[in-house]
């Protein structure tokens, strides 16, 4: 047994004596906003009148810690914050580099959205039954996700997000929103119990379950095939929690259950959950596994890129067919990821810009990279990443301008909906940007991403893969001409028209809020300038994600904030 005086030295040499500086607390501050509004809210839960006065400018605080997170990572790099004031790998670790720092920040953007259309559409007894308190504790795991540096506190914030979003989808209890939720939830069980299982398997073979420790590690050991199966594992499980074919099919089961600004939530932040944990996994822990495992992932991109893009085409109704768009946009974010090959790691310098190059003259385009002095997998993992943040603003946009247009026509059917360019103007315009995006089509967010990784494919010797992301683009853009032009362009069917397919429009629309439709319209202004500016100029998102991509292929500024002091 050691000695008093012995213990003390030990526990002196494990505990961080340096004092934080404010700033630091930026780490953790998305998640402290989260819980201290949600919990007012319970507080407060008999005075649902007073809940949209709290949580908007809850969420606006959200998003204003996470944007100086974002500013402080750009400034000084990556930051930690080791819990307890223990040296790592002993304490819990809040690590957040560029990759997390713009998906918090842009998961903050989109919650802010969509708190403002909620106290439009959301009814008094929704709000009794705790929306506003839910959607905190939602946000809180998102964010937690985004934010830690250990690998079982990630299993941990996917529970926290989880419970959080059972809680959404079963708003309302109505038959299909119970149906919905069960297979929502018998899915993500698997998957996480899949999850916990590997994380156990992980720290039988490393002893740590810090992320930077493991990157250290996993680089000295010799992979006996140990290494491999674990990170088969967690391909299966977080691509379940993404949706990625073959395991997608409880998405299209589940997300037109309820409301739909919680849909707008889940198709903008849930998926995106799980493509983050993805690329932090298997680039940044694993990379020589993840190498063999490309092809595989190539294959996943695109059946799910076709499986949504053909699903889209097969829909009559608006919020099923959005499903589907979500799942093609997974698949488009894992092609980035299947782009793996040598270099990027150690090259010295990467462009600040994806669109000088791409609209460089054809004969220097042809002779030049995309991304100069990057490997395909910096390449790829770019345009993943950008394509990741433009697919959170975008679903989320076409999930609200969607339950708008739904309130207006009554139906979200496109057999019923009709004549909405002439009733609602800005929305049908609101509207056709976020369908333009989503295709992948000029001048909008959507289309620069779909430049990286087209070329990245090609530079990398995957010209099918390159081809499948254009062809579920040209898909795309199909079945989003059939949106417009049914519920917005044509005249709306008269009753005796509409035919059977009426029959299967839902009935729960609140008309509250439609006597202020500017009110209405501010959400999806706001998120209709980021997909502008993102696809006008989109030389700032490029060169965030360009280092993003840069941090995690490799991640020694990531190891130099945990190990360098822990305290920032």
């Amino acid at each position: 047994m050691a000695a008093p005086s012995e213990t003390a030295h030990l526990k002196a040499e494990a505990m961080i004596h340096g004092a934080l500086a404010p700033s630091d607390y930026l780490v953790v501050a998305p998640v402290a906003v989260c819980f201290l509004f949600g919990a007012v809210l319970l507080m407060v839960r008999k005075r649902v009148d007073w809940h949209p006065w709290l949580a908007i400018p809850g969420f606006a605080l959200l998003l204003a810690v996470d944007v100086m997170l974002l500013l402080k990572v750009v400034a000084d790099g990556p930051q930690t914050m080791m819990m307890g004031a223990w040296k790592p790998p002993f304490g819990i670790a809040f690590t957040v580099d560029m990759l997390g720092a713009l998906f918090v920040a842009t998961a903050g953007f989109v919650a802010l959205a969509a708190a403002i259309h909620a106290t439009l559409s959301m009814s008094l007894v929704e709000r009794r039954y705790g929306f506003f308190p839910f959607m905190f504790l939602m946000m809180g795991g998102v964010s937690g996700a985004f934010l830690t540096g250990d690998i079982f506190n990630l299993y941990v914030w996917f529970e926290v997000l989880l419970i959080g979003s059972f809680g959404l989808l079963i708003l309302g209890s109505e038959h299909e929103q119970l149906d919905g939720a069960t297979k929502y939830c018998f899915l993500n069980l698997v998957a996480t119990t899949l999850f916990l299982i590997t994380t156990g398997y992980l720290y039988g073979l490393f002893g740590t379950l810090n992320m930077a420790d493991i990157a250290q590690k996993a680089g000295r050991l010799e992979d006996d095939g140990a290494m491999l199966t674990i990170a088969v594992l967690y391909l299966v499980a977080f691509g379940m929690k993404a949706a990625a074919f073959p395991l997608n099919y409880w998405l299209p089961a589940s997300y037109h259950t309820p409301r739909f600004v919680v849909s707008a939530l889940f198709a903008g932040l849930l998926t995106k959950v799980g493509v983050y944990a993805l690329i932090r996994v298997l680039l940044m822990l694993f990379p020589p596994q993840h190498a063999e495992l490309a092809t595989l992932i190539a294959w996943v991109a695109a059946l799910t890129m076709l499986v949504g893009a053909f699903g889209a085409l097969a829909q009559s109704d608006l919020r099923r067919l959005l499903n589907y768009f979500v799942i093609a946009g997974i698949g488009t974010i894992l092609a980035g990821l299947a782009l793996a090959g040598d270099g990027g790691a150690a090259e010295p310098s990467i462009i600040a810009t994806a669109a000088s190059a791409a609209t460089a003259a054809p004969a220097d385009a042809a002779a030049a990279p995309l991304l100069p002095g990057s490997g395909p997998l910096v390449v790829g993992l770019s345009g993943a990443v950008f394509y990741a943040l433009h697919s959170i603003v975008v679903m989320t946009a076409l999930y609200l301008a969607g339950g708008t247009a739904s309130r207006v026509a009554g139906s979200s059917s496109l057999v019923v909906m009709g004549g909405l360019w002439r009733a609602r103007p800005g929305l049908a315009a609101l509207m056709l940007v976020f369908l333009f995006a989503v295709s992948g089509l000029p001048p909008f967010s959507g289309f620069w991403p779909k430049v990286i990784l087209v070329r990245g494919a090609f530079g990398a010797g995957l010209p099918w893969l390159g081809a499948v992301i254009l062809v579920t683009g040209f898909l795309m853009t199909i079945a989003s001409a059939r949106v417009f032009a049914l519920a917005f362009w044509r005249n709306a069917p008269e009753p005796a028209a509409a035919g059977p397919g009426a029959g299967n429009a839902p009935a729960r629309f609140d008309p509250k809020g439609e006597a202020s439709p500017v009110a209405a319209m501010l959400p999806l202004v706001l998120l209709a300038a980021f997909v502008v500016a993102a696809g006008v100029f989109p030389q700032w998102l490029a060169s965030l994600t360009d280092e993003a991509a840069r941090g995690v292929v490799d991640p020694a500024a990531y190891l130099g904030s945990v190990f360098g002091g822990g305290g920032s």
